[in-house]
């Protein structure tokens, strides 16, 4: 398995992280373990997750089982030393984690942090992301309708407000880096000049979508990561199952996510079929696995 190190930290990961969203409603805890067991095993040693977890579907009464099958993982095992270990605290508006949807501020992060750390049975997060920001933002297929002149003034001083109270966590050995998610060019642009202006934590990684199937990653945000060295953990790389070919001809495999939504968020759809099944036959075309394709193009 290769690593590499995560943007400027000295986070040395595996080029494939184990993605943990499905944990607690499609997968139980002894086949999240397994998966743990397997993924070790193969060399890898990165698992993300967030509190929101799992999404499949999203809940508010399994919100956090994601991470609790996680920390009952590392308690079984003990094998916390093994693991970089990233987590998440959602944005604004949802009300499944917070019933009021309150934003990312001083108070929402030190609580959910501590939960995050009581669930996951571990005293300190490897790497802590914004899991979207309060603003909001073109993600989650919203680039049609995204409309930045509503955004709210004031950005850099809540993002300041926001790295301060990292930098709080980075102190006192809670957290070891940060990182963004669901961000913009202007978003990593602001918390990095903040950080050097400001001596608070830098952002070390942003974790946005990516893959066969969506790359508005490589424009802006790609030339802004390459010369501010800032790694990109690009998920969904199989846009949620299509680019594995499970799909094609209509098939709905039973359990599968999209059982479960059938458009899975909007990929998919009429206009994404015909490129799916041209990926899936060029890999085929070459003996390669399509999913396997999916992932070395990431």
């Amino acid at each position: 398995m290769q690593r590499t190190f995560l943007g400027t930290s000295d986070l040395e990961v595996s080029r494939l992280c184990l993605g943990t969203m499905t944990w607690g409603s499609q997968n139980t805890p002894e086949e999240a373990f397994s998966q743990i067991d397997y993924a070790l095993d193969h060399g890898m040693n990165f698992i993300d997750t967030a509190e929101l977890y799992p999404t499949t579907p999203s809940a508010a009464q399994t919100t956090g089982d994601t991470e609790r099958i996680i920390g009952a993982w590392l308690e079984r095992t003990g094998r916390r030393g093994e693991v970089i270990l990233a987590s998440k605290i959602a944005g604004a508006g949802n009300r499944n984690v917070r019933p009021d949807g309150a934003p990312i501020g001083p108070a929402t992060l030190r609580a959910a942090l501590d939960g995050s750390l009581k669930r996951l049975k571990t005293d300190h997060i490897d790497l802590y992301q914004l899991h979207w920001p309060n603003r909001g933002s073109y993600h989650f297929r919203r680039s049609w309708t995204f409309d930045p002149t509503r955004q709210p003034e004031g950005q850099a001083d809540e993002f300041h407000e926001i790295l301060a109270t990292l930098a709080g966590f980075v102190a006192g050995g809670k957290v070891r880096h940060v990182g963004l998610s669901n961000e913009s060019a202007f978003g990593l642009a602001t918390c990095l000049e903040l950080a050097r202006r400001h001596g608070l934590p830098r952002i070390v990684s942003i974790q946005n979508e990516y893959s066969l199937l969506h790359r508005i990653f490589d424009l802006d945000l790609a030339e802004m990561c390459h010369h501010e060295h800032v790694g990109l953990m690009a998920y969904s790389p199989l846009a949620a199952g299509l680019l594995s070919g499970k799909y094609e001809d209509g098939i709905v495999p039973p359990g599968s996510r999209a059982s479960i939504n059938p458009t899975l968020f909007g990929r998919r759809s009429a206009a994404s079929a015909p490129v799916v099944t041209a990926y899936v036959a060029l890999a085929r075309q070459h003996g390669l696995d399509p999913a396997q394709m999916a992932l070395a193009f990431c």
